[in-house]
């Protein structure tokens, strides 16, 4: 009986091993690249011979001898549904299968966001009756070696029920060419919020880059197990030297009490994300503590705190009692203090957060971050003192770079498609100088690895986000990371989204992503459908200084420049004489060319237009209605200038 049943054992796993495989992206309701060879690939026995059958087409391959096998089937008028069939020792049957636009939406979490949180969700789900419109959402993964397949993935038709979980961006462009071209539209969806390009960047770009060859050297070739022991023993070392204290997460309860000594803790700045301060990249627990004093007349009223936002989790404790708790990353934080718990004299606010991925600690207006009691207004901005509780024991997906790139990228490739819909920079604003040269170096590294040419790369330059009160004399970092995005416009084939005017700027994900989509659509119908329209803004050519006037000329005019203000006056030009202080400027449209002037400049030398986080009062556009992308003539020194993305040792 025993060797029976060994028998058994033995022949079902060899029938296991003899079925012909393939990646979880060739599946039921997919869509596949027209006009374009068609690559179908997968895994069978050595040397096992392969046969595939698609609308009029057979073609045969055998297998390696490591079993990988793939085909190039000729190319296809849009069209379909066909049935795909593979067949080796077993046979597989792909239905409902369309040929028609494929696209790559790839980026953080602003592509993540999807079309139930976006704005009008309701009418745009009950409107989406499209089964035309398909998407692959790749599952979220990290790996530090490349992988060949996704961890998980299906293709979905798009309905009310399945929309709801489209990339709001890559729905709303694919909804704007499909009603332009009619023919199938697929989406292949692999993003991750709070990410940066880093860990969409592949090792060998990194090698082959000056600027990165010496950080990715430190990178070892090894499983994540094993990376993931290297990367804490390295946060707990970095970590307890800053604080001078080791980790204990014993300790921590006796963190949010009245009478605990605080006073050798270090400190960090609130609001303000930790990642772009002495704690640097960390995810894991940290106790932030505060003491304040207040006079016998507020002491036992009630009072509300207000902690703006914090990523991720937070538990609030006023003189050692809990007065709230929230697990949304991006919801403002307003808490009742219930009366007699403030006292005359000393108090203190502790507050446990809780960072489990990307973007960590107290962030946003530092004008919500206050207690209030009565009339009266207590800030709250400023030091902090802080300390770890615990390390997160998981590597993240920006612990080192490539890790989305080998879990999330390199398995579509060889797949065929039209082009890629990026949406990330927020997360590379602490470095925007340094992702002027890591931005291009992602963009040639994916066209080097498909190997389909210099295909069309549309990204959407960050909006408005008032993250830092960044601005023209303190310094702007997302301006800065904008101005880097210009840039990579040198590169082939690409074009850029801007939406200056259509962000949020107290939330960095705003909801109207409608108006994204069908930027990036005009975009790709000028460029990619060959239509004869507008399909981007005003941009920067030249100024002439005459006297205390700046006169700018600028390309991409459509039928002319316009502002929707009422009055013509221009928002968002500042200029600077030689002291480099900036004035906000009176700018008019004459002629088709912008003509500034401020009284308190009587020697302009420099000019910046939209340069600050909150970029959203800019009011430059053409009469297309495309926005002027934001712009400094001047290259004086950048707030970003000397900071690199460094890699955990």
């Amino acid at each position: 009986m025993k060797k029976q049943l060994l028998f058994l054992l033995l022949a079902f796993s060899i029938c296991a091993n003899a079925n012909v495989r393939l990646p979880k992206l060739f599946a039921d309701d997919m869509v596949l690249q027209r006009n374009k060879l068609i690559p179908v690939w997968g895994w069978a026995d050595a040397n096992e011979n392969i046969e595939i059958k698609f609308n009029k087409q057979t073609k045969t391959t055998k297998a390696d001898k490591n079993g990988k096998w793939i085909i190039r089937l000729d190319s296809e008028n849009a069209g379909g549904p066909y049935e795909l069939s593979i067949k080796g020792k077993n046979k597989i049957t792909i239905k409902n299968v369309l040929v028609g636009e494929v696209w790559i939406c790839s980026g953080q979490s602003n592509m993540a966001f999807t079309v139930d949180e976006a704005l009008n969700a309701e009418k745009e789900i009950n409107d989406a009756n499209y089964p035309f419109i398909r998407a692959f959402t790749v599952s979220r993964d990290v790996s530090s070696l490349p992988k060949d397949d996704v961890k998980e993935g299906k293709w979905e038709v798009c309905n009310k029920s399945t929309v709801v979980n489209f990339t709001a961006v890559g729905y709303f462009f694919a909804k704007k060419i499909y009603a332009e071209l009619k023919i199938p539209i697929g989406l292949i969806h692999t993003s991750w919020g709070g990410t940066g390009s880093e860990t969409w960047t592949s090792r060998e770009a990194f090698e082959s880059s000056d600027e990165f060859k010496e950080m990715i050297a430190g990178m070892p070739n090894v499983n994540l197990d094993s990376i993931s022991k290297v990367f804490n023993k390295s946060i707990a070392k970095r970590v307890e030297e800053l604080q001078g204290s080791k980790i204990n997460p014993a300790k921590a309860e006796m963190f949010k009490e009245f009478a605990f000594n605080d006073s050798a803790w270090p400190e960090l700045n609130e609001p303000e994300a930790w990642e772009s301060q002495d704690l640097g990249e960390f995810d894991g627990t940290v106790w932030l503590r505060k003491t304040i004093t207040l006079s016998a007349n507020d002491a036992g009223k009630e009072a509300t705190i207000e902690l703006s936002k914090i990523d991720d989790e937070d538990i609030t404790y006023v003189n050692g009692i809990e007065i709230g708790r929230n697990n949304n990353w991006d919801a403002k934080r307003k808490y009742s203090i219930p009366a007699a718990i403030l006292k005359d004299g000393k108090n203190t606010i502790s507050i446990r957060v809780v960072d489990g991925g990307g973007g960590g600690g107290i962030y946003g207006e530092s004008d919500d971050f206050k207690i209030t009691i009565g009339d009266k207004i207590i800030p709250l901005k400023g030091k902090w003192k802080y300390q770890v509780e615990a390390i997160k024991s998981d590597v993240g997906p920006n612990s080192y770079p490539s890790l989305l790139y080998n879990a999330m990228v390199n398995p579509l490739i060889p797949y065929a498609f039209e082009g890629v819909l990026w949406y990330q920079g927020e997360t590379n604003a602490w470095r925007a100088q340094q992702y002027k040269k890591a931005f291009p170096l992602l963009i040639n590294d994916w066209r080097k690895k498909w190997n389909q040419g210099d295909f069309p790369f549309y990204f959407v330059q960050i909006s408005s986000f008032n993250e830092t009160n960044g601005n023209s004399n303190n310094g702007s970092m997302w301006a800065e990371l904008r101005e880097a995005q210009t840039q990579t416009l040198k590169l082939p084939n690409t074009g850029m989204c801007v939406t200056t005017d259509i962000g949020n700027p107290t939330d960095i994900h705003p909801k109207n992503k409608q108006d994204v989509g069908k930027r990036l659509a005009a975009i790709a119908l000028k460029n990619v459908y060959k239509q004869n329209i507008v399909c981007t803004g005003p941009t920067f050519k030249s100024m002439e200084i005459q006297g205390n006037k700046i006169i700018v000329s600028f390309e991409n005019l459509g039928s002319g420049l316009s502002t929707p203000d009422k009055y013509g006056y221009l928002k968002g030009f500042e200029i600077a004489g030689d002291d480099k202080v900036f004035h906000f400027a009176n700018a008019q449209i004459v002629d088709n060319k912008v003509v500034i002037y401020c009284e308190n400049v009587p020697n302009p030398v420099a000019l910046h237009f939209g340069w600050a986080d909150d970029a959203s009062d800019n009011n430059l556009y053409n009469k297309e209605g495309f926005p002027a992308v934001p712009f400094r003539t001047d290259n004086w020194k950048n707030v970003t200038e000397n900071v690199k993305y460094k890699m955990v040792k």
